[in-house]
Protein backbone atom coordinates (compact mmCIF):
# COMPACT_ATOMS: atom_id res chain seq x y z
CA UNK A 1 0.00 0.00 0.00
CA UNK A 2 1.64 3.26 -1.13
CA UNK A 3 1.37 5.87 1.54
CA UNK A 4 0.68 8.80 -0.77
CA UNK A 5 2.43 11.17 1.66
CA UNK A 6 5.25 13.49 0.67
CA UNK A 7 7.82 15.08 2.94
CA UNK A 8 6.98 18.41 4.57
CA UNK A 9 8.49 20.63 7.25
CA UNK A 10 7.63 20.11 10.88
CA UNK A 11 6.41 23.10 12.91
CA UNK A 12 9.09 24.84 14.95
CA UNK A 13 9.15 23.48 18.49
CA UNK A 14 11.07 23.45 21.75
CA UNK A 15 8.91 21.20 23.93
CA UNK A 16 6.83 18.27 22.67
CA UNK A 17 4.70 15.40 23.87
CA UNK A 18 5.23 12.07 22.12
CA UNK A 19 2.35 9.61 22.38
CA UNK A 20 3.16 5.95 21.78
CA UNK A 21 0.32 3.42 21.60
CA UNK A 22 0.18 -0.21 22.69
CA UNK A 23 0.28 -1.48 19.10
CA UNK A 24 3.85 -0.17 18.81
CA UNK A 25 5.02 -1.72 22.08
CA UNK A 26 3.51 -5.19 21.93
CA UNK A 27 3.84 -8.29 19.76
CA UNK A 28 0.78 -9.83 18.04
CA UNK A 29 0.67 -12.22 21.00
CA UNK A 30 0.49 -9.29 23.43
CA UNK A 31 4.01 -9.40 24.89
CA UNK A 32 6.00 -6.21 25.46
CA UNK A 33 8.60 -5.46 22.77
CA UNK A 34 11.07 -2.67 22.04
CA UNK A 35 11.15 -3.29 18.27
CA UNK A 36 9.61 0.07 17.40
CA UNK A 37 10.38 1.87 20.66
CA UNK A 38 14.10 1.94 19.86
CA UNK A 39 13.70 4.26 16.85
CA UNK A 40 11.27 6.48 18.75
CA UNK A 41 13.72 6.70 21.64
CA UNK A 42 16.48 7.65 19.18
CA UNK A 43 14.27 10.53 18.00
CA UNK A 44 13.84 11.67 21.61
CA UNK A 45 17.59 11.49 22.22
CA UNK A 46 18.40 13.45 19.03
CA UNK A 47 15.82 16.08 19.98
CA UNK A 48 17.29 16.45 23.46
CA UNK A 49 20.78 16.87 22.02
CA UNK A 50 19.38 19.73 19.94
CA UNK A 51 18.26 21.45 23.15
CA UNK A 52 14.61 20.36 23.01
CA UNK A 53 12.43 18.70 25.66
CA UNK A 54 10.21 15.65 25.16
CA UNK A 55 7.55 14.13 27.41
CA UNK A 56 6.43 10.60 26.51
CA UNK A 57 2.85 9.38 26.98
CA UNK A 58 3.11 5.62 26.73
CA UNK A 59 0.55 2.83 26.70
CA UNK A 60 1.48 -0.80 27.24
CA UNK A 61 1.30 -1.42 30.99
CA UNK A 62 -1.63 -3.85 30.84
CA UNK A 63 -0.03 -5.69 27.91
CA UNK A 64 3.22 -5.96 29.85
CA UNK A 65 1.27 -7.36 32.80
CA UNK A 66 -0.24 -10.03 30.58
CA UNK A 67 3.27 -11.17 29.77
CA UNK A 68 3.88 -11.83 33.47
CA UNK A 69 0.67 -13.60 34.49
CA UNK A 70 -0.33 -16.90 32.79
CA UNK A 71 -3.77 -16.68 31.06
CA UNK A 72 -5.58 -19.20 33.32
CA UNK A 73 -4.84 -17.11 36.42
CA UNK A 74 -5.95 -13.74 35.05
CA UNK A 75 -9.18 -12.05 36.09
CA UNK A 76 -11.09 -10.52 33.17
CA UNK A 77 -12.85 -7.83 35.24
CA UNK A 78 -11.81 -4.31 36.22
CA UNK A 79 -9.74 -5.52 39.17
CA UNK A 80 -7.90 -7.89 36.85
CA UNK A 81 -6.96 -5.08 34.47
CA UNK A 82 -5.87 -2.93 37.38
CA UNK A 83 -3.65 -5.73 38.70
CA UNK A 84 -2.12 -6.27 35.25
CA UNK A 85 -1.41 -2.54 34.98
CA UNK A 86 0.33 -2.55 38.37
CA UNK A 87 2.46 -5.55 37.38
CA UNK A 88 3.28 -4.23 33.92
CA UNK A 89 4.01 -0.59 34.69
CA UNK A 90 7.50 -1.25 36.05
CA UNK A 91 8.36 -3.34 32.99
CA UNK A 92 7.06 -0.60 30.69
CA UNK A 93 9.18 2.09 32.35
CA UNK A 94 12.10 -0.32 32.42
CA UNK A 95 11.76 -0.82 28.67
CA UNK A 96 12.00 2.93 28.03
CA UNK A 97 14.95 3.27 30.42
CA UNK A 98 16.98 0.76 28.40
CA UNK A 99 17.09 3.25 25.50
CA UNK A 100 18.19 6.34 27.44
CA UNK A 101 21.24 7.40 29.40
CA UNK A 102 19.14 10.13 31.01
CA UNK A 103 16.89 9.05 33.91
CA UNK A 104 13.33 8.09 33.06
CA UNK A 105 10.64 9.28 35.49
CA UNK A 106 7.31 7.49 35.84
CA UNK A 107 4.29 9.78 36.20
CA UNK A 108 0.83 8.25 36.63
CA UNK A 109 -2.17 10.58 36.32
CA UNK A 110 -5.83 10.15 37.18
CA UNK A 111 -9.02 12.00 36.32
CA UNK A 112 -8.93 13.75 39.71
CA UNK A 113 -5.35 14.95 39.15
CA UNK A 114 -6.50 16.94 36.13
CA UNK A 115 -9.94 17.99 37.40
CA UNK A 116 -8.79 19.35 40.76
CA UNK A 117 -7.02 22.68 40.18
CA UNK A 118 -4.56 22.26 43.04
CA UNK A 119 -3.54 18.75 41.94
CA UNK A 120 -3.37 19.92 38.33
CA UNK A 121 -0.88 22.63 39.30
CA UNK A 122 1.08 20.16 41.42
CA UNK A 123 1.37 17.79 38.44
CA UNK A 124 2.41 20.66 36.21
CA UNK A 125 5.04 21.86 38.66
CA UNK A 126 6.45 18.33 39.02
CA UNK A 127 6.71 17.85 35.25
CA UNK A 128 8.43 21.23 34.86
CA UNK A 129 10.93 20.26 37.55
CA UNK A 130 11.60 16.87 35.93
CA UNK A 131 12.34 18.57 32.61
CA UNK A 132 14.59 21.10 34.35
CA UNK A 133 16.49 18.18 35.90
CA UNK A 134 17.06 16.66 32.47
CA UNK A 135 14.80 13.66 33.10
CA UNK A 136 12.45 12.06 30.56
CA UNK A 137 8.91 11.83 31.99
CA UNK A 138 6.97 8.76 30.86
CA UNK A 139 3.28 9.31 31.55
CA UNK A 140 0.38 6.89 31.64
CA UNK A 141 -3.05 6.89 33.18
CA UNK A 142 -3.03 5.33 36.63
CA UNK A 143 -5.07 2.29 35.62
CA UNK A 144 -4.30 0.66 38.96
CA UNK A 145 -6.77 2.93 40.79
CA UNK A 146 -8.91 4.39 37.98
CA UNK A 147 -12.50 3.18 37.65
CA UNK A 148 -14.33 3.08 34.34
CA UNK A 149 -16.63 6.03 35.01
CA UNK A 150 -13.73 8.28 36.02
CA UNK A 151 -11.10 7.18 33.50
CA UNK A 152 -9.48 9.80 31.32
CA UNK A 153 -10.11 7.44 28.43
CA UNK A 154 -7.67 6.59 25.68
CA UNK A 155 -4.07 7.75 25.77
CA UNK A 156 -4.51 9.86 22.63
CA UNK A 157 -6.72 12.23 24.59
CA UNK A 158 -4.50 11.93 27.67
CA UNK A 159 -1.57 13.06 25.49
CA UNK A 160 -3.51 16.15 24.39
CA UNK A 161 -4.27 17.01 28.01
CA UNK A 162 -0.62 16.53 28.95
CA UNK A 163 0.48 18.71 26.01
CA UNK A 164 -1.60 21.57 27.41
CA UNK A 165 -0.42 20.76 30.95
CA UNK A 166 3.27 21.18 30.06
CA UNK A 167 2.78 24.00 27.52
CA UNK A 168 4.05 21.87 24.63
CA UNK A 169 4.53 23.38 21.20
CA UNK A 170 3.56 20.21 19.33
CA UNK A 171 1.94 16.84 19.98
CA UNK A 172 3.52 13.87 18.16
CA UNK A 173 1.24 10.85 17.82
CA UNK A 174 3.04 7.70 16.71
CA UNK A 175 0.55 5.36 15.09
CA UNK A 176 0.54 2.08 13.17
CA UNK A 177 -0.58 3.94 10.06
CA UNK A 178 1.18 6.65 8.04
CA UNK A 179 -1.30 9.44 8.71
CA UNK A 180 -4.85 10.58 8.06
CA UNK A 181 -6.69 9.29 4.99
CA UNK A 182 -10.05 10.11 3.49
CA UNK A 183 -11.13 6.55 4.35
CA UNK A 184 -9.62 3.47 5.97
CA UNK A 185 -6.78 2.53 3.59
CA UNK A 186 -6.76 -1.03 4.92
CA UNK A 187 -10.20 -1.71 3.46
CA UNK A 188 -10.66 1.02 0.84
CA UNK A 189 -8.05 1.10 -1.96
CA UNK A 190 -9.36 4.48 -3.15
CA UNK A 191 -8.47 6.17 0.17
CA UNK A 192 -6.44 9.34 -0.36
CA UNK A 193 -3.69 10.63 1.89
CA UNK A 194 -4.38 13.87 3.80
CA UNK A 195 -0.98 15.47 4.46
CA UNK A 196 -2.34 18.60 6.14
CA UNK A 197 -5.49 19.80 7.90
CA UNK A 198 -5.66 23.56 8.38
CA UNK A 199 -8.60 23.39 10.79
CA UNK A 200 -10.30 20.29 12.18
CA UNK A 201 -14.10 20.23 12.01
CA UNK A 202 -16.81 17.83 13.22
CA UNK A 203 -16.97 16.57 9.62
CA UNK A 204 -13.44 15.20 10.01
CA UNK A 205 -14.54 13.28 13.11
CA UNK A 206 -17.61 11.94 11.32
CA UNK A 207 -15.51 10.67 8.45
CA UNK A 208 -13.16 8.97 10.92
CA UNK A 209 -15.92 6.77 12.35
CA UNK A 210 -15.42 4.89 15.59
CA UNK A 211 -12.00 3.99 16.91
CA UNK A 212 -10.81 0.78 15.33
CA UNK A 213 -14.00 0.17 13.33
CA UNK A 214 -14.13 -0.90 9.71
CA UNK A 215 -15.73 2.44 8.86
CA UNK A 216 -12.98 4.43 10.54
CA UNK A 217 -9.80 5.74 8.95
CA UNK A 218 -7.55 3.21 10.65
CA UNK A 219 -8.76 4.04 14.18
CA UNK A 220 -8.25 7.75 13.65
CA UNK A 221 -11.19 9.16 15.58
CA UNK A 222 -9.52 9.34 18.99
CA UNK A 223 -6.42 10.85 17.39
CA UNK A 224 -8.51 13.56 15.77
CA UNK A 225 -10.33 14.19 19.05
CA UNK A 226 -6.93 14.62 20.70
CA UNK A 227 -5.80 16.97 17.92
CA UNK A 228 -8.92 19.12 18.44
CA UNK A 229 -8.17 19.37 22.18
CA UNK A 230 -4.57 20.30 21.44
CA UNK A 231 -5.59 22.86 18.80
CA UNK A 232 -7.87 24.58 21.32
CA UNK A 233 -4.73 25.22 23.39
CA UNK A 234 -2.83 26.45 20.33
CA UNK A 235 -0.84 23.21 19.95
CA UNK A 236 -0.28 21.54 16.57
CA UNK A 237 -0.53 17.76 16.21
CA UNK A 238 1.58 15.52 13.98
CA UNK A 239 0.54 11.99 12.99
CA UNK A 240 3.14 9.58 11.65
CA UNK A 241 3.94 5.88 11.29
CA UNK A 242 5.75 4.76 14.43
CA UNK A 243 6.85 1.53 12.69
CA UNK A 244 8.78 3.34 9.93
CA UNK A 245 12.34 3.89 11.16
CA UNK A 246 13.21 6.13 8.21
CA UNK A 247 10.18 8.35 8.85
CA UNK A 248 11.09 8.60 12.54
CA UNK A 249 14.72 9.40 11.70
CA UNK A 250 13.63 12.24 9.42
CA UNK A 251 11.56 13.75 12.26
CA UNK A 252 14.81 14.54 14.05
CA UNK A 253 15.82 16.54 10.95
CA UNK A 254 12.57 18.54 11.05
CA UNK A 255 10.93 16.59 8.19
CA UNK A 256 7.53 14.90 8.41
CA UNK A 257 6.05 12.15 6.29
CA UNK A 258 2.54 12.01 7.68
CA UNK A 259 -0.26 14.42 8.59
CA UNK A 260 0.17 17.86 10.12
CA UNK A 261 -2.92 19.10 11.96
CA UNK A 262 -2.57 22.84 12.44
CA UNK A 263 -3.88 24.94 15.29
CA UNK A 264 -5.86 28.09 14.40
CA UNK A 265 -3.58 30.20 16.61
CA UNK A 266 -0.26 29.77 18.36
CA UNK A 267 0.06 28.20 21.80
CA UNK A 268 1.31 31.48 23.24
CA UNK A 269 -1.51 33.46 21.63
CA UNK A 270 -4.16 31.04 22.92
CA UNK A 271 -2.78 31.13 26.45
CA UNK A 272 -2.27 34.88 26.56
CA UNK A 273 -5.78 35.49 25.20
CA UNK A 274 -7.22 33.33 27.97
CA UNK A 275 -5.15 35.04 30.66
CA UNK A 276 -6.16 38.49 29.44
CA UNK A 277 -9.88 37.68 29.48
CA UNK A 278 -10.36 35.16 32.30
CA UNK A 279 -12.07 36.71 35.37
CA UNK A 280 -9.49 37.85 37.94
CA UNK A 281 -10.44 37.10 41.55
CA UNK A 282 -7.74 39.08 43.34
CA UNK A 283 -4.77 41.39 43.01
CA UNK A 284 -1.08 41.33 43.95
CA UNK A 285 0.60 44.71 44.38
CA UNK A 286 4.31 44.87 43.57
CA UNK A 287 7.16 47.36 43.81
CA UNK A 288 8.96 49.20 41.01
CA UNK A 289 11.69 46.57 40.81
CA UNK A 290 9.17 43.81 40.14
CA UNK A 291 7.41 45.98 37.57
CA UNK A 292 10.69 46.41 35.69
CA UNK A 293 11.53 42.67 35.92
CA UNK A 294 8.11 41.53 34.69
CA UNK A 295 7.55 44.14 32.01
CA UNK A 296 11.12 44.69 30.86
CA UNK A 297 12.84 41.32 31.32
CA UNK A 298 10.06 38.76 31.07
CA UNK A 299 10.81 37.43 34.55
CA UNK A 300 8.66 35.48 37.00
CA UNK A 301 7.16 37.22 40.02
CA UNK A 302 9.14 36.39 43.18
CA UNK A 303 8.02 37.11 46.76
CA UNK A 304 10.72 39.77 47.26
CA UNK A 305 8.92 42.13 44.88
CA UNK A 306 5.46 41.71 46.42
CA UNK A 307 4.02 44.54 48.50
CA UNK A 308 0.55 43.14 49.33
CA UNK A 309 -2.25 40.86 48.14
CA UNK A 310 -5.94 41.76 48.12
CA UNK A 311 -8.92 39.50 47.66
CA UNK A 312 -9.45 35.91 48.77
CA UNK A 313 -7.89 34.10 45.84
CA UNK A 314 -6.68 30.48 45.96
CA UNK A 315 -3.69 28.75 44.41
CA UNK A 316 -4.44 28.42 40.70
CA UNK A 317 -6.72 31.46 40.44
CA UNK A 318 -6.18 34.22 37.88
CA UNK A 319 -5.08 37.46 39.53
CA UNK A 320 -4.10 40.98 38.51
CA UNK A 321 -0.60 42.30 39.16
CA UNK A 322 -0.48 46.01 39.87
CA UNK A 323 1.78 48.83 40.97
CA UNK A 324 0.50 52.16 42.30
CA UNK A 325 -2.99 50.65 42.06
CA UNK A 326 -2.66 50.28 38.27
CA UNK A 327 -2.83 46.72 36.89
CA UNK A 328 -0.10 46.00 34.32
CA UNK A 329 -0.17 42.18 34.15
CA UNK A 330 -2.30 39.13 34.85
CA UNK A 331 -1.32 35.60 35.79
CA UNK A 332 -2.02 32.39 37.68
CA UNK A 333 -1.15 32.52 41.36
CA UNK A 334 1.02 29.70 42.69
CA UNK A 335 0.08 30.61 46.27
CA UNK A 336 -3.18 31.62 47.95
CA UNK A 337 -3.72 35.24 49.03
CA UNK A 338 -3.11 34.45 52.71
CA UNK A 339 0.22 32.81 51.84
CA UNK A 340 1.28 35.68 49.56
CA UNK A 341 0.72 38.18 52.33
CA UNK A 342 2.87 36.10 54.71
CA UNK A 343 5.83 35.75 52.34
CA UNK A 344 5.64 39.24 50.78
CA UNK A 345 9.07 40.97 50.65
CA UNK A 346 10.78 37.72 51.72
CA UNK A 347 13.58 35.87 49.93
CA UNK A 348 12.61 32.71 48.06
CA UNK A 349 14.70 30.61 50.44
CA UNK A 350 12.43 31.71 53.32
CA UNK A 351 9.17 30.41 51.82
CA UNK A 352 9.22 26.96 53.42
CA UNK A 353 10.36 28.31 56.78
CA UNK A 354 7.50 30.83 56.87
CA UNK A 355 4.70 28.64 55.46
CA UNK A 356 5.87 25.17 56.46
CA UNK A 357 5.73 24.07 52.81
CA UNK A 358 6.67 25.34 49.37
CA UNK A 359 5.14 25.19 45.89
CA UNK A 360 8.31 26.62 44.38
CA UNK A 361 10.07 29.96 44.40
CA UNK A 362 7.68 31.88 42.14
CA UNK A 363 4.45 33.63 43.10
CA UNK A 364 3.51 33.77 39.40
CA UNK A 365 5.63 31.83 36.91
CA UNK A 366 6.52 33.64 33.69
CA UNK A 367 4.80 30.88 31.66
CA UNK A 368 1.57 31.72 33.53
CA UNK A 369 1.83 35.50 33.13
CA UNK A 370 0.85 38.02 30.48
CA UNK A 371 1.89 41.66 30.51
CA UNK A 372 -0.86 44.06 29.45
CA UNK A 373 -0.25 46.74 26.81
CA UNK A 374 0.88 50.05 28.27
CA UNK A 375 -1.90 52.65 28.23
CA UNK A 376 -1.57 55.35 25.62
CA UNK A 377 -0.13 58.57 27.00
CA UNK A 378 -1.98 61.83 26.53
CA UNK A 379 0.26 64.41 24.76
Amino acid sequence: MASGFTEQALPAWHRAVLKVGSSLLTTPEGALTGEYAEALAAFVTASRRAGREVVIVSSGAVAAGRGIVPPPTRSTGLSGRQALAALGQTRLVGLWQTFFEAPVAQVLLTHDDLRNRRRYLNARTTLRELLALGAIPVINENDTVAVDELKLGDNDNLAAIVAALVDADVLFIASDITGLYTANPRVDPSAQAVPEVVELTPAHLDSAGGAGTAAGTGGMRTKLEAAMKAAAAGIETVLFDGRDARCIGRLADGVLTGTRLRAPQSRLAARKYWLRHAPAVGRISVDAGALDALRGRGASLLPGGVVDATGDFARGDVIEIATDNAPFARGIAQYAATDVRRIAKRHTRDIEAVLGYSYGETIVHRDDLVVLPEPARTP
